[in-house]
């Protein structure tokens, strides 16, 4: 039996939305992407690969900080 992972459909689905030209898209459109963005984050946040990648944007950020003082 094959099990897809909402995540990853998620993922697939917001690369398709992100490689669409600009200028085409209505408001509407642009909303939805932000909101499928925002269900991709929420899905990712509690897992381990989301933990990874927020202590990784964190180290990145305090990197940046510190170098800029």
């Amino acid at each position: 039996m094959l099990t897809i992972n909402v995540a990853v459909l998620l993922v697939i689905v917001v690369v398709l939305r992100l490689r669409r030209r600009t200028e085409s898209r209505s408001r509407f459109d642009e909303k939805m992407t932000v909101l499928i963005v925002l269900a991709l984050g929420i899905m990712l946040a509690p897992t381990d690969v989301g933990q990874g990648i927020a202590d990784f944007l964190g180290q990145l950020v305090s990197g940046v900080s510190q170098a800029g003082q």
